[in-house]
């Protein structure tokens, strides 16, 4: 019988490599990690850093730390002028459309007797849509589209917006406490001169050449008076709710500013909506004796 040699001890079997997968997507693998928090995420959740991959996570929790931009009186950044243009394109498609519904003039516009009557209190916005000949809605578009974007990247979009529809119901409101109950009136007028006030407001806030603005509103103002059909309510009416508005927003105090701008915005509406309701008994009386 022959000798063997003593086998070598057995070495203990290497458990296979672990592969990472994503903490977020568990069933996707991945070698790529989180250079913040070295959790390892998959290519859906990898965001570029200045070395290397992060994870969503850690760049909100970064973002937190950094201050966002804000427009001049402390508005979102206005990359482009959305709502100005969305109401040119409101206003355009509602000019088209009388032409094929040639009510709309008399079932959007300003009249006292349908608001107090009727309680068609919409129509205190609605009548800024509607406009009455070719001339009307170029002059407001133009208007509109020259210092529409100017405002709106001041304010920023939902303060822009506030802005113009204020002022429309502030012409609005005049118009239904000094206008003949039986004429209607429409257009954008009492918005856009609402939008010249608060040009006007905005230059003075910045220190700017207000000149040329001051001129065109006096002209403006002229041509309301000289010019026959002209509803001067809805002119003056949105003029000085317009800048009225417009210097509470551009003076609030930059401590909680934007909790002083809703509270002016808030305020207005409550006030116009009072001088609405105080009206309306007024012309009901008149009418019906």
């Amino acid at each position: 019988m022959t000798s063997q040699p003593p086998l070598p001890p057995s070495q203990p079997e290497q458990p296979a490599e672990t592969v990472p997968t994503c903490y977020r997507h568990p069933d996707r693998e991945t070698w790529v990690r989180c250079q913040r928090c070295d959790r390892p995420i998959c290519p859906d959740c990898m965001r570029d850093a200045a070395v290397g991959f992060q994870c969503p996570e850690c760049v909100a929790e970064g973002n937190r730390g950094i201050r966002q931009a804000k427009s001049t009186f402390g508005g979102a950044v206005v990359r482009a002028p959305y709502v100005t243009w969305t109401i040119l394109a409101a206003n355009v498609l509602v000019f088209v459309a009388q032409y094929f519904v040639p009510d709309i003039q008399r079932l959007l516009g300003m009249n006292s007797l349908f608001v107090a009557l009727g309680d068609e209190y919409y129509r205190l916005i609605t009548a800024a849509f509607v406009h009455g000949g070719m001339f009307h809605i170029l002059f407001n578009s133009w208007a509109l589209y020259v210092i529409g974007p100017y405002l709106e990247r001041a304010f920023g979009h939902v303060r822009f917006v506030a802005l113009y529809l204020v002022s429309a119901l502030g012409g609005s409101v005049l118009g239904l406490w000094m206008d003949n109950p039986r004429i209607l009136t429409v257009g954008a007028s009492g918005a856009i001169f609402g939008l010249f006030g608060a040009v006007f407001v905005v230059g003075r806030r910045l220190n700017l050449d207000v000149r040329g603005i001051a001129v065109l509103i006096a002209i403006n103002l002229a041509i309301t008076f000289i010019v026959p059909g002209i509803s001067w309510t809805g002119h003056i009416g949105g003029l000085v709710t317009g800048a009225a508005l417009s210097a509470a927003l551009a003076y609030a105090p930059r401590e909680n500013r934007a909790v002083w701008q809703a509270a002016a915005v808030a305020g207005f509406v409550a006030l116009l909506a009072v001088l609405v309701v105080v009206r309306i008994p007024m012309i009901t009386m008149a009418i019906l004796g």
